[in-house]
């Protein structure tokens, strides 16, 4: 029998204020704390003056994120910690650091509508995206360069594993439908010569997409094609990739967006989804579990799935055979072949 002398609150108290590290992580970002260290460590004094803050609390930022994991220090110096310099120091190509970015300037607030977004089933106007289209977001240049910078973010890790995971040497091209900046054909095409490929997204994200692919020298393999996946037929190819796309949309919209892969692909060829999938029993994967709520927030109709889900969806489209892999974290690919 549980008494209450076998209890204990410290799980329900960090979580309930675990708003506290995350808070102090997106500042520190925002700051430029990791790109400041990347350059060389310093000791608290020469930090603050660095960051143009205020001396009162900065000993204590600094030393929460030591305790937080973020920092390291050593005889009175700060220094980023092996992972902080690699993904949050802005001047390096392994940045990630786009995705928190929105989530301190969007996330961090939409989030305090969750409870009247649960009661209404639909996000408030205040805090949705748009209207469920992206335009209004794709028409402001300062949303769009933080929502492509966000996506490649969230993708990178992913990217680099789909890279080598998945049997390309099978396939001889691909597109990736809502490329963003390019990072999965990126990834993609430098693990895997062989590979032509295309990133298929609005017409207005073309000069972005086609600045980061020179940026690696593959413009002679990676194109630009423009669209509304919706509206037109997607890009022929012997894979086609849609990376964090499928949960944005209602359960119609992603049933039509799964058969327009089907219609764009060959006999044999492949259709790759991967999210923050849930896991079939719905207990373990919080992340995903919260990324639907995030979905609840953000746009009218979208959710969050499972691999199992997923699969269905495609049977009913004709594919012939389906499995899922893990990725790394909480993500997942479903795989589906013509």
């Amino acid at each position: 029998m549980t008494t209450s002398t076998d209890l204990s609150h410290g799980k329900i108290m960090e979580l309930g204020l675990g708003f506290w590290g995350s808070k102090a992580l997106l500042t520190a970002i925002e700051l430029g704390v990791f790109t400041e260290l990347a350059q060389s460590p310093a000791d608290a004094k020469t930090l603050t003056k660095r960051l143009d803050i205020h001396p009162r609390s900065a000993h204590d930022f600094f030393d929460a994120l030591v305790a937080l994991g973020m920092l390291a220090r050593e005889h009175g110096k700060y220094a980023n910690t092996p992972e902080t310099d690699w993904f949050l120091d802005k001047s390096k190509p392994s940045y990630i650091g786009g995705i928190l970015e929105m989530a301190n300037n969007r996330g961090y607030a939409s989030w305090g509508t969750l409870t009247a977004a649960l009661r209404a089933g639909k996000p408030r106007k205040d805090s949705a995206i748009d209207d469920g289209s992206f335009e209004k977001m794709y028409a402001d240049p300062a949303r769009l360069k933080e929502f492509l910078s966000a996506m490649t973010g969230i993708s990178m890790e992913i990217a680099n594993r789909i890279a080598v995971q998945f049997p390309w040497k099978n396939y001889q091209t691909f597109v990736d439908v809502g490329a963003a900046q390019g990072c999965l054909p990126v990834r993609v095409a430098l693990a895997n010569p062989h590979l032509k490929g295309a990133g298929y997204d609005l017409e207005v994200v073309r000069p972005i997409f086609e600045e980061y692919i020179q940026s690696f020298g593959l413009s002679d393999r990676l194109r630009f094609e423009s669209g509304d996946f919706f509206k037109d037929p997607l890009p022929k190819a012997d894979v086609v990739v849609m990376g964090h796309i499928l949960h944005d949309w209602d359960l119609e919209q992603k049933r039509i967006l799964i058969r327009k892969a089907y219609e764009a692909l060959p006999r044999g060829g492949a259709f790759l989804a991967f999210e923050a999938l849930i896991d079939d029993d719905r207990s373990k994967n919080a992340f995903g579990l919260l990324m639907s709520l995030n979905m609840l927030i953000e746009t009218p109709g979208g959710f969050d799935y499972t691999g199992a889900d997923c699969q269905k969806w495609m049977k009913e489209a004709g594919f012939r055979e389906m499995r899922v892999e893990h990725l790394v974290g909480p993500d997942s690919m479903v795989i589906g072949l013509k």
